[in-house]
């Protein structure tokens, strides 16, 4: 048998079940199942006395030899129901079967010695197992076995129910003999051995029928190896193009906008992290290649200058700069703030929206294709067709998870050359984080926060607390602060047990013990001008509260805010929580954020909200949600869940092997870029496998 070959033709299958499998896991040729894994295994060498299995171990599957002393059956038609007395010299233990009576009992001799092997469960103390395998002594002594260790593989209830719940083990055990001489390994002899790899047969075998528990350990790190390092020479050759092929603009001075503002504009001295990363924007853009660059920093710790300064520079060289920002909300605050900063300077900003008016619109599409606007700040109106740019050098897009890929792609394609990007984010998503593991990406991280800033204190309360939050709510107002409470809903749901928001304003304004201090409400729902209203109430301190939905996680800068309460807090992703609370923290006062949630809760959702209380580093909190996610499609545009199919390999558990595969693919690329070398031509198919070319490339697009 062939690797290509139908797994219809392996022994135990046939037309019917081979549709099954492919139906149910994919499975279509001996190949898609020789590489179809097992998640964990059964120790099936061990033996046990039935007096060793009690009730304090935690056993899930074990084995023991028990002669049948008795048979018994209760119940008739479907509720019948089989027992098998056994023992052994130190106890004794009950078998049960509630199905496959007829088939079981003919299977069954009294006085006759078995292995059994089932999962323990007890009854009145009493070792009992349901449904176990049996099979006899003779039968156990003589058959031929792979391995001790059985796998158990992902399946179906369908499958199961076809192929029995060993089905896939067997037919694994089946087909290795069939193929294991059409094996062929494809990693070079000299990076086996600097790297320690068993050979891919080996690995193959062991995976699936593993002599031991160390060598189930060699063949998985053997095989996630495999995977990462296809991975890695996919994003590697991909970076070394852009790097060489993807000419970018260049901006070989720093002109008399930049120095200007720098040295006579500046509202505050920039910290040294600032320096810092508007120092490596400057190197990346006289290289001549095109930066794609990634800008992490904290809420609040001055992205927005670096990103400011950096559309200097494209002014300065005589190009166009663009900001696109998520909301409505943020996009006019980061207009306004340029604009009260620039005012002194012969620049023109403009400023493009969905909601924009007529005249508004016109003038920024007008001023945009002829270069009288140098700066334009948008949302995603921004990637409209009709938003033609005279010369787009330099585009900042900030809070870059709340927008999808090809979104973020489409600014590509404002100029027949790429311009320099920059994105923005105060929690890197997985899909990025994940970039920058794999090396794709270059970061820049402002790991300081202006002076004066206080790190926010972060607290999980449940509904029980209620009375303590209010009180505490109430502390903060008579001290003249204000404070944020978030629902996630604004209407009842029937479906979701949520707090929501329209009923948590009524029971503000109705309960709080203060009822003079005033609340105002602010939704997605709302029209623009009572939002604007509402927002700008609160801005102004005329309002005390402001219960809203997450329409507030970006774009609302109030410093007298202290209090961030998010309500059903375990409703939130670790992004928006860690967004939400920056919202907080922008005075010089001590801020708090409240995560209030009901007592309930899954253990991924204790997790966030654990880690939410622990830190407020960003990165941190994005390596968590990656755990929690997965690492999304690195080459196209899913953003949760595992990258590339990978089988067994996972980036954010196995970091010690991607960075292996990182230093491998880097040296291997480096003798040889095509993988054109006699001992590199299987490694080329490798990266085929694992780095397929998408119709767009948005790895290039973090």
């Amino acid at each position: 048998m062939q690797l290509g070959d139908s797994i219809k033709f392996l022994p135990g299958v046939g037309e019917v079940r081979a549709r099954l499998l492919e139906k149910e896991l994919g499975i279509r040729t001996a190949e898609d199942l020789l590489w179809h894994f097992p998640f964990r295994y059964i120790d099936r060498t061990k033996v046990y006395r039935i007096n060793e299995l009690t009730e304090d171990r935690e056993l899930t599957h074990v084995q023991f030899r028990g002669r049948v002393t008795g048979v018994s059956y209760t119940g008739e038609g479907r509720k019948r129901r089989f027992t098998v007395y056994v023992s052994d010299s130190t106890g004794s233990a009950e078998l049960v079967w509630f199905q496959g009576v007829k088939w079981i009992e003919k299977r069954i001799e009294v006085g006759r010695e078995y292995l059994i092997f089932g999962r323990p469960s007890f009854y009145r103390h009493e070792l009992s197992m349901v449904h176990p395998e049996v099979e006899t002594m003779e039968q156990a002594l003589t058959r031929r076995t792979e391995s001790g260790m059985q796998g158990i593989y992902p399946s179906t209830e369908k499958l199961s129910a076809a192929f029995g719940t060993k089905g896939l083990y067997q037919l694994q055990c089946s087909l290795w003999p069939l193929i294991r001489e059409s094996i062929a390994d494809y990693m070079p002899r000299a990076v086996c051995e600097k790297y320690g790899l068993p050979t891919l047969k080996e690995a193959l075998h062991d995976i699936h029928f593993p002599p031991s528990t160390e060598g189930a350990r060699r063949a998985q790190y053997r095989l996630k190896f495999d995977e990462l390092l296809g991975v890695q020479l996919g994003v590697q050759s991909r970076r070394t193009e852009r790097l060489q092929k993807m000419e970018g603009f260049y901006f070989p001075k720093v002109g008399e906008l930049f120095n200007d503002f720098y040295q006579k504009r500046l509202p505050f001295p920039l910290t040294g992290a600032q320096k810092r990363v508007i120092h490596e924007i400057r190197k990346d853009t006289v290289t001549g290649y095109q930066m794609n660059r990634l800008l992490q920093g904290d809420v609040g710790s001055g992205k927005t200058m670096v990103a400011l300064m950096s559309m200097l520079l494209a002014v300065d060289n005589g190009f166009q700069a663009c900001m696109m920002a998520p909301t409505e909300i943020l996009a006019r605050q980061h207009f306004a703030t340029l604009s009260r900063l620039l005012q002194e300077l012969p620049i023109r900003v403009a400023i493009l929206t969905g909601a924009s008016k007529a005249k508004e619109r016109r003038t920024a599409l007008e001023g945009i294709a002829s270069g009288e606007v140098q700066i334009l700040i948008g949302t995603h109106a921004l990637i409209e067709e009709k938003v033609q740019f005279a010369n787009l050098g330099f585009v900042v897009i900030d809070e870059q998870h709340r927008f999808g890929v090809e979104q973020r792609a489409r600014l590509w394609t404002k100029n027949a050359r790429p311009p320099h990007i920059l994105v923005m984010t105060a929690t890197p998503i997985p899909r990025t984080l994940a970039m920058t593991l794999y090396g794709d990406l270059d970061v820049s991280v402002i790991d300081e926060l202006p002076p004066g800033r206080q790190p926010i204190r972060t607290y999980h309360y449940t509904d029980a607390a209620r009375l303590k939050l209010f009180g505490f709510m109430r502390e903060q107002i008579k001290a003249g602060r204000q404070v944020y409470v978030v629902y996630p809903l604004i209407k009842e749901s029937e479906k979701m047990d949520y707090k929501n928001l329209m009923e948590g304003y009524e029971a503000i304004s109705r309960d709080f013990p203060l009822p003079e201090y005033i609340t105002e409400v602010c939704h997605g729902q709302m029209k623009a001008q009572d939002k604007e209203i509402s927002m700008d109430r609160f801005k102004r301190g005329e309002a005390h509260i402001l219960v809203a939905t997450s329409v507030i996680e970006v774009g609302v800068d109030v410093p007298n805010a202290t209090v961030m309460v998010i309500e059903s807090a375990e409703r939130f992703g670790l992004s928006q929580l860690h967004q939400l609370r920056g919202r907080v923290g922008r005075g010089g006062g001590q801020s708090y954020c409240i995560l209030m949630s009901g007592e309930k809760l899954s253990r991924e959702s204790r997790e966030r909200l654990r880690a939410m209380c622990e830190t407020t580093d960003g990165f941190r909190l994005a390596e968590l949600d990656l755990k929690l996610r997965g690492a999304g499609d690195i080459n196209g545009t899913l953003q949760s869940g595992m990258a590339f199919d990978l089988k067994i390999a996972n980036p954010t558990l196995d970091v010690q092997i991607l960075s292996l595969t990182k230093e491998a693919a880097e040296e291997i690329l480096s003798h040889d870029p095509s993988l054109s070398l006699p001992e590199n031509r299987g490694l080329s198919a490798l990266k085929a496998r694992y780095s397929g070319t998408p119709q767009i490339d948005f790895s290039r697009i973090s």
